[in-house]
């Protein structure tokens, strides 16, 4: 069951000091427990307003809405209106489209989807010469973190894993960490079709992506774990449109990475049951490694 939740009253009166009188608001939080949008009609314009769960992530998206969406095409993500820090609070322009995951595409729509997400998401990943020094560093020193996260999911799935499934998932880790240096860019870092917006009109259709509080330096292949283990399966059209619209495909040693990352990703579904009882996501996690231990075994 889900519930309407209110706007504070200072988010409003802030949103009122830009935008002008709020005259009809609408939640349109996700699903997880510490989304809070909205979307208001106001005075002069319709708005969406978002409170970031985490500073780190109130950070990460004010920065990618700061540096990275300008940069894209007009209407396809967001555009910063107005941050504050104090209340970790975003005033986003509306993107264009509907959701994605409302729409009754067709196998071919969604290849064409697929692959106008592929070419999205390359303008957003940018080149080398996009990242700072110390961007590069950042991005390295993620498989760290996933590493280290990924021995805290083992801890915390406990029974809720098998001894073979344990297994596969440490081998993944150990293998991560002979993996050398990989090609890094800007990513979203939840690139999946809950978060993209489709527009469809007599000229063509516009892709566009929300939900960027997870955009941060990293290796560009971690941007397609959520692909690989959920939309992709079993729609090779799909994976193969995608890479077209991106323009290249993955080296060797992403696609070694992709299957540890896979791994790392499948576990931490799996202990999010444990506070959440998700059934979903933890479903998500074991049919993910079910399938890398067909793969090793």
């Amino acid at each position: 069951m889900s519930f309407t939740k209110p706007v504070p009253l200072s988010l409003r009166e802030w949103v009122q000091s830009i935008a002008g009188p709020v005259q009809s608001v609408r939640d349109v939080s996700s699903d997880r427990l510490n989304s809070q949008v909205w979307e208001l009609i106001c005075a002069t314009q319709r708005v969406f307003v978002k409170l970031a769960p985490t500073p780190k992530f109130f950070g990460r998206e004010t920065r990618a809405l700061r540096e990275v969406a300008p940069s894209l095409e007009p209407g396809t993500v967001p555009l910063l209106l107005a941050a504050d820090p104090h209340q970790m609070a975003l005033l986003l322009s509306p993107a264009a489209g509907r959701p994605a995951k409302s729409l009754p595409l067709t196998p071919a729509d969604q290849c064409l989807m697929h692959r106008q997400a592929g070419s999205w998401l390359s303008r957003f990943h940018g080149g080398p010469g996009d990242l700072s020094a110390r961007d590069r560093r950042d991005a390295a020193a993620e498989f760290v973190h996933a590493v280290a996260g990924a021995e805290k999911h083992l801890a915390t799935s406990g029974n809720l894993i098998s001894p073979q499934q344990r297994r596969t998932v440490q081998w993944h880790v150990a293998e991560l960490g002979q993996i050398g240096p990989l090609p890094a860019g800007y990513v979203h870092g939840d690139f999946q079709e809950s978060n993209w917006l489709v527009k469809t009109s007599p000229s063509g259709s516009v892709f566009g992506a929300v939900d960027l509080e997870r955009a941060r330096p990293h290796a560009v292949v971690a941007d397609v774990v959520h692909l690989a283990c959920g939309s992709w399966l079993g729609r090779p059209d799909l994976e193969e449109a995608f890479w077209d619209g991106y323009g290249r495909v993955l080296t060797d040693a992403e696609k070694r990475a992709l299957h540890c990352l896979s791994a790392l990703d499948a576990v931490s579904a799996i202990a999010w049951d444990v506070p959440t009882g998700d059934r979903e996501i933890v479903d998500r996690g074991r049919a993910a490694l079910a399938r890398l231990e067909v793969q090793t075994a």
